[in-house]
């Protein structure tokens, strides 16, 4: 491979298949086999490489050519952080031509440097925040003075991808001084920009209604979100210093949106500029969830972040008179909050619970498909505090459980198969959360045992839920193993005096009147069957599987559908085989993708 290669590059040196496209070619090539050499004859190739394709460079008149043959060289150089991190100087000249490049016009070398760049920096962040030999301070802090003239031609999602690589970098600095210094540093620009809109916002709040100003937020935001996700835990430092401006923010954005709505109606909604406030509120709110995912300080949240969050981003939403202007980023916000703070959330669920519940319930009851966002978001909310903080749910009212399980049962009869996928998830963990909470385990299935039952069998004999059907097994096989170990305490009907007789009876007359071609002795198999194979799930599965296919015999519907899961898992199996194929070939998987410790 290298021989051929090197031929190929010699090829470009005289002219003989020079081409742009054959250049991009030929060094995608080179850098590909990153890692499929032992270090030094990967130094000597590389070396050789660099060497040609400067001497390309020098050759080729025209500036478009010298641009793609420079992007290109950059381009290898980035794909070969272990060759990078062991010549310090060699990275700095690389990272001050991808500065250079950063200016350059021509088509996609600008992406080209910002892609290299956050790469290099990604895998060698330490070498950037440490005094290297024959310096006088990081190279991090050269980089921050000059940050604006670095970024000044660059376009808005480069300019992400620039600061995203540069949090990368102060992530990597251990000292927490220095550490808070370089984010303030950082975060000048961005603050200085939004200090400037807070400041006229203040002298005139309907500067918030002009569209230039609301895409600059939009655009601090997302600067934000992409320094949150490489900083790290210590971006908290940067949060504290907007928080409470932007949740004030997201309130009058709020505001205007409503307004609007009011005076024009709620076909207002699809506009640039009310778009572009929605745009403002779902970033603000993905910046927070960030930050949630990312921090370790539990008491911080609790304490400084957490009441104005209930008080300005809850109660908008519980208040808001219009449906289609609820920002269902707020259901994803707080699904963040319960699973990243799992039981230290359990006092605040219930406010949670009042403020989101019910009035996103009237919004999704009537039908499967309508906000589909919001309907998501709200299952996997259900689905975080079962998880996490069951306690909360045993404490909230009677009246109010009812929703939430009428919710989960909503939930796995729906259409979308990520949601019925969740409820069934939902509710099998609610089961197991009733076990484990004795004192109110017989007073939830006396309520709901058979509803259980008659609501997963209509599932498990519809043909649109036939993807459920594993979860459909795990479910019931539990149900049907608590029966007949005698885990339900009371007697479910007067007239039996065993539960699991009584259970086999009523399931025979539910399959009997919803298939009436079923002769007795089949159901009698099924319902018996069902209670042998309860301790076996997949056993169980097969059992259950056995009586839809006689069901889809006698109406001639199709059945391979029933096998979509296996199908499933041997297309998973097959694809993490061979994922561990190219683990196993040095090369063949892009350095990028590797998880090395620099």
């Amino acid at each position: 491979t290298e021989k051929i290669m090197t031929e190929k590059l010699q090829n470009q040196v005289s002219g003989l298949e020079w081409s742009w496209n054959n250049l991009n070619t030929l060094c995608w090539a080179v850098g590909s086999i990153s890692g499929a050499m032992h270090e030094e004859d990967e130094k000597r190739f590389l070396v050789y490489v660099i060497k040609d394709l400067l001497g390309l460079c020098e050759q080729k008149k025209g500036k478009d050519n010298k641009a793609i043959i420079a992007s290109n060289i950059m381009y290898v150089v980035g794909q070969y952080p272990r060759f990078l991190r062991a010549h310090w100087k060699f990275l700095k000249t690389v990272i001050n031509k991808l500065f250079e490049f950063m200016h350059e016009s021509h088509e996609g070398v600008q992406d080209m440097a910002c892609d290299t760049f956050i790469k290099i920096a990604n895998k060698c962040r330490r070498h950037f925040v440490m005094v290297q030999v024959g310096e006088s301070e990081p190279f991090i802090d050269d980089i921050l003075r000059n940050i604006n003239s670095i970024i000044c031609d660059l376009q808005e999602q480069q300019t992400h991808t620039f600061y995203e690589a540069i949090g990368y970098m102060i992530n990597a600095q251990t000292d927490a001084a220095i550490q808070e210094r370089l984010i303030r540093d950082y975060m000048s620009l961005p603050n200085s920009m939004w200090e400037a809109i807070i400041f006229k916002a203040t002298k005139d709040v309907e500067t918030l209604k002009d569209h230039e100003v609301v895409k600059r937020i939009i655009f601090i935001l997302r600067t934000n979100i992409h320094a949150c996700k490489a900083v790290g835990c210590s971006y908290v430092y940067q949060l504290c210093h907007i928080y409470l401006d932007l949740l004030n923010v997201y309130k009058m954005m709020s505001g205007n949106i409503l307004s609007a709505i009011e005076l024009n109606g709620i076909g207002v909604i699809k506009q640039p500029l009310i778009k572009s406030m929605c745009m403002v509120r779902k970033d603000t709110l993905r910046l927070i969830s960030s930050f949630l995912e990312k921090t370790v300080d539990f008491n911080i949240i609790m304490e400084s972040f957490m009441p104005p969050l209930m008080n300005i981003v809850l109660l908008d939403y519980q208040t808001t008179p219009f449906h289609v202007a609820r920002e269902p980023q707020v259901l994803s916000t707080m699904t963040t909050l319960v699973n990243r703070l799992e039981g230290v959330v359990i006092p605040e669920v219930p406010k949670i619970f009042d403020a989101v519940f019910e009035c996103t319930l009237d919004m999704i009851n009537k039908d499967f498909e309508e906000f589909p966002e919001h309907r998501t978001n709200f299952f996997l909310l259900i689905q975080a505090v079962n998880n996490h903080c069951f306690p909360a749910l045993l404490n909230i009212p009677t009246a109010q459980f009812k929703l939430v399980f009428d919710s989960i049962v909503w939930a796995f009869k729906h259409t979308m198969r990520d949601v019925a996928d969740t409820g069934l998830q939902i509710l099998h963990k609610l089961l197991m959360n009733v076990m484990e909470n004795e004192s109110i385990t017989q007073t939830f299935f006396k309520m709901y045992l058979i509803e259980i039952i008659q609501h997963v069998f209509s599932v498990v004999t519809d043909t649109s839920h036939t993807a459920g059907l594993a979860m459909h097994a795990s479910i019931l096989s539990y149900l049907f193993a608590l029966i007949e170990e005698d885990k339900i305490k009371f007697q479910l009907d007067p007239m039996f005096s065993d539960n699991k007789q009584y259970i086999q009876e009523y399931i025979a007359n539910l399959l009997k009147s919803a298939f009436p071609h079923l002769t007795d002795l089949q159901i009698k198999v099924t319902t018996q069957g069902m209670f042998k194979l309860n301790h076996d799930v997949s056993a169980f599965k097969g059992h259950l599987r056995d009586f839809l296919v006689q069901i889809r015999e006698f109406t001639g519907e199709d059945d391979s559908d029933l096998y979509l899961e296996e199908r499933e898992q041997e297309l998973e199996k097959a694809q993490l085989e061979k994922r561990n194929i190219q683990w196993s070939v040095p090369g063949i998987i892009n350095p990028h993708e590797m998880d090395e410790m620099d």
